[in-house]
């Protein structure tokens, strides 16, 4: 997924970046449809509860990374999703975690705290770094609550491959409608521009995102989640040497730490 990020961050004008991203990862599922058993009846309001969490958490991103860098907002929201899902896994799934996965995510919050504390010298940027972190925690909310859904819905499915494909089918309509609006009268001038972007995003976020997926029904979705969010760093990487964002040895030793940290929640 750092990956994928990178690709909206990258277009641009994040907004339409992502409903070419979106449409794209419909698009490149639409041919597994053919092969992909329906889903039961009764597991529809289930879809498209599943659907409408994912359009809350794509607009919380979309505000955070129109707020702030890629190297700052993704550690926050992806670092933070172990957490938030955890947390609702408790109470959803009935899962738990051992004292070892707790301590690493104690210490991966502390890291993410350090990581994040304003870095800029002017009042205005430190308000800046602000909104980004609300932003950013409430896109680390959407996470935990997409994943606990989604961990939840396709274990219920007759194949995980249902899930993926009517998942994607479904997710574009939301942000496709938004954009629209927002960008009427201009919309295929924002658009023309994130095309590229925007394609390769969705390519690779549905190979990313399909695939935890499938991971949600082999294991408990903290610790599949634990182990997604190692890509801050790949993400931090990007951001610095591609978008010319600054990182710092502070931030490095954080990122180091969060990383260790949720990986120590992977082992436990």
């Amino acid at each position: 997924m750092a990956l994928a990020n990178f690709f909206v961050k990258r277009g641009g004008d994040v907004l339409p970046t992502r409903m070419v991203m979106s449409i794209a990862m419909a698009i490149t599922v639409l041919p597994l449809a053919l092969f992909a058993p329906l889903p039961p009846a009764n597991l529809w309001p289930n879809i498209i509860g599943a659907v409408m969490v994912h359009w809350i958490y794509q607009f919380a991103m979309i505000r955070a990374l129109h707020r702030g860098d890629l190297s700052f907002v993704f550690p926050v929201m992806r670092g933070l999703a172990p957490l938030a899902t955890a947390t609702l896994a408790v109470f959803v799934l009935g899962e738990q975690l051992s004292p070892l996965a707790i301590t690493g995510l104690i210490v991966a919050c502390a890291a993410i705290l350090v990581y994040a504390s304003p870095t800029g010298t002017t009042h205005t940027q430190r308000k800046l770094d602000r909104t980004a972190m609300f932003w950013s925690v409430a896109t680390a909310i959407g996470i935990g609550a997409y994943s606990v859904v989604d961990a939840h819905v396709a274990r219920a499915m007759p194949t995980t491959l249902t899930f993926v494909v009517w998942l994607f089918l479904l997710d574009w309509i939301g942000i496709t409608v938004v954009t629209c609006w927002a960008r009427r009268g201009r919309l295929w001038s924002a658009i023309r521009p994130q095309l590229k972007t925007g394609i390769l995003g969705g390519v690779v976020g549905t190979l990313s995102y399909g695939a935890a997926i499938y991971a949600f029904t082999l294991s408990d979705a903290a610790m599949v989640s634990a182990l997604r969010e190692t890509s801050v760093l790949f993400a931090a990487l990007l951001g610095c040497h591609f978008l010319n964002e600054s990182f710092g040895k502070r931030r490095v030793f954080a990122a180091a730490i969060l990383a260790a940290a949720l990986v120590m929640m992977q082992i436990s």
